[in-house]
């Protein structure tokens, strides 16, 4: 197994990127680290001669405010390109990057390329919930405009991966909508809870955005552009409580001993809201493992990412995936 790292990626690269590889590297022997960047600014990071790590210099780094496909083009030597283009000459079976999030999904489809019956990839974070081990929300910003069909074909991407990673027989699946009731929603929504109902998924009916971290459902679908307000909003509203938090605890000497007796609550609960728990957000639908992670990764979201990668190789998901689609009959159209 061959996994790419863009060192360049993120809020702390390329020093967490680099310290969180190597520590997943010492921990996994067999498995090979290709750690793509800026060889100088890497090796200042690097104190081990480790056998399985390998560096691949690549002069140039997309940076967070660029024009996602205007930098492929520009920036052929970019290390989140170069990343790429080991997944696509098979040369290493996942890449992960903290970087540019519209560079890492025109990457995906323009440089590694869609698994064949797939017209749209998804962005797809898991969201933690109170039961079971969290949602997986797809789309979350791949694309704007959707149609009926890619939405379908999300749940069936999003249903395969909770069910070879998680264990998950039969996911439930959830549509992203104002009401739970089938009439509820804008055409395109209506047309969706139709064909979902009709499809073979466990499709359980519409999901309201309140009842998403209840665990009303394994896998929810929506529009990339619903799914990035989504998302965006619940990492607000995550931020914006544990910040009121401490400041309340703060206040006085009596609150800042409930504080310290309710420690142990406040850690259990930041963890299961902490990102760094999961890793980062598969592109599912392109031929390879392509990992997201957060731009304000550490070495211990990077670890979680690799981890992330490393199941999807060894329980072939990608693989089921493309079976699933190969045994499809029906096709979908741009």
């Amino acid at each position: 197994m061959r996994i790419a790292i863009d060192a360049m990626g993120g809020d702390h690269a390329p020093k967490e990127i680099v310290y969180g590889t190597i520590e997943s590297a010492q921990k996994n022997p067999h498995i090979t680290f290709i750690v793509v960047g800026q060889e100088n600014k890497i090796r200042e990071y690097i104190d081990k001669d480790l056998k399985n790590v390998e560096i691949i210099h690549a002069t140039e780094v997309i940076e967070v405010d660029e024009e996602p496909v205007k930098a492929l083009k520009k920036k052929k030597d970019a290390s989140m390109v170069v990343a790429a283009k080991l997944v696509k000459e098979k040369r290493a079976d996942a890449m992960i990057t903290a970087g540019n999030t519209g560079a890492f999904m025109a990457s995906g489809l323009l440089t590694i390329g869609r698994l064949p019956g797939v017209v749209r990839p998804a962005l797809a974070p898991v969201f933690p919930s109170t039961k079971g081990s969290g949602t997986l929300v797809l789309d979350v910003g791949a694309n704007m405009d959707a149609k009926p069909e890619y939405l379908v074909q999300h749940a069936m991407l999003g249903s395969i991966y909770m069910s070879k990673m998680l264990g998950i027989t039969t996911p439930r699946v959830g549509l992203l909508n104002i009401g739970s009731e089938p009439s509820k929603g804008n055409e395109l929504l209506k047309a969706v809870y139709k064909m979902l109902e009709e499809s073979n998924l466990n499709f359980i009916g519409n999901i309201e955005a309140r009842d998403i971290m209840e665990g009303s459902c394994d896998v929810l679908v929506c529009d990339g552009f619903t799914g990035n307000i989504l998302l965006k909003t619940a990492e607000g509203v995550a931020s914006t409580i544990f910040n009121s938090l401490k400041r309340e605890i703060k206040g006085s000497v009596f609150s800042k001993l409930g504080g310290l007796l309710l420690l142990p609550a406040f850690k259990r609960l930041k963890k299961g809201l902490d990102y760094r728990e999961y890793g980062g957000a598969p592109l599912l639908g392109v031929k390879g493992a392509c990992i997201k992670s957060h731009g304000s990764s550490d070495r211990m979201a990077i670890m979680n990412a690799i981890n992330q990668a490393k199941m999807f190789i060894e329980k072939g998901t990608l693989d089921e995936m493309a079976r699933e689609l190969t045994n499809r009959s029906d096709t979908i159209e741009e």
